[in-house]
């Protein structure tokens, strides 16, 4: 699979994912309101937003980690109500076992009951070599730096080859260097396990680093304000003129908003 430029998400391409009419609340806080999507086969979509304007909330219900209110989350036209096998999950802080090993870590989600794995030993050595960690298979967590930690909740999750991978603002907390870095070796695995993703962040560079496709949350309301195809050949540069055009108009959509002065710092520039 090429990692070209933007694939196809029009009507003829397969839905993966579909968001329909979702709301959520939190006692008196309304974090989504309405909300619907569809996914792609394939796709890598981010869903982009301040904080506290519901992504992380719509990442969960996708995940079956959370129930929505009302509406309904349906992957390949079956309804979402609890976590399963064909979704893989990986958190912002890592959510790694301090007593595991990275070899152990990753092969948690193969020593549940539901995971009919031949070769567990296999998977796991696979997955260590395609995350980068050979050498570091006996380390624990407190031995790892932030960039590492990060590649084992990766391969954690991907340890079951789930058919769509969900990340929460997975690089949030390393350095930019490092983040640069891991987006690489993240389009690389997604090119090669063809998964759809589904990736949560508030840095608009980092969407437009990674997406075929945007979606924009209002910055207030907990709802779906716009969404944006990224059509720009891979690997992309951010200097480029078109890179910083859509970015540019991402932040517009957002500054539009009543969040207007937390978006226009959203951008790492």
């Amino acid at each position: 699979m090429a990692l070209s430029g933007g694939r196809s998400t029009d009507q003829e391409s397969s839905e993966k994912i579909s968001v329909r009419n979702v709301s959520r609340s939190y006692e008196s806080t309304r974090a989504l309101e309405g909300v619907s999507l569809s996914v792609t086969e394939g796709e890598f979509c981010c869903v982009v937003g301040p904080s506290g304007c519901g992504k992380t909330t719509l990442l969960r219900a996708i995940a079956g980690l959370e129930n929505p209110d009302s509406g309904s989350v349906l992957v390949d036209g079956d309804p979402v109500t609890d976590p399963g096998l064909n979704r893989g999950m990986v958190f912002q802080e890592y959510a790694l076992f301090p007593w595991r090993t990275v070899r152990g870590n990753i092969r948690f989600g193969l020593d549940r009951p539901a995971c009919n794995c031949p070769d567990c030993e296999a998977r796991v050595r696979e997955l260590i070599d395609l995350v980068g960690l050979k050498g570091f298979e006996n380390a624990y967590p407190k031995e790892l730096s932030g960039g590492m930690k990060q590649r084992v909740g990766i391969a954690r999750a991907l340890a079951v080859d789930p058919e769509i991978l969900l990340l929460d603002e997975p690089f949030a907390s390393v350095d930019a260097r490092t983040r640069d870095h891991l987006h690489g070796e993240l389009l690389d695995i997604w090119s090669e396990t063809e998964q759809t993703v589904v990736f949560v962040t508030h840095d608009i560079d980092e969407a437009v680093t990674l997406a075929d496709r945007v979606v924009i949350m209002d910055a207030d309301s907990g709802t779906v304000r716009s969404t944006l195809t990224v059509d720009i050949d891979r690997p992309r540069q951010r200097t480029a003129q078109e890179f910083i055009e859509y970015v540019a108009r991402i932040r517009d959509e957002l500054g539009s908003s009543d969040g207007a002065s937390e978006a226009s710092s959203m951008s790492n520039i």
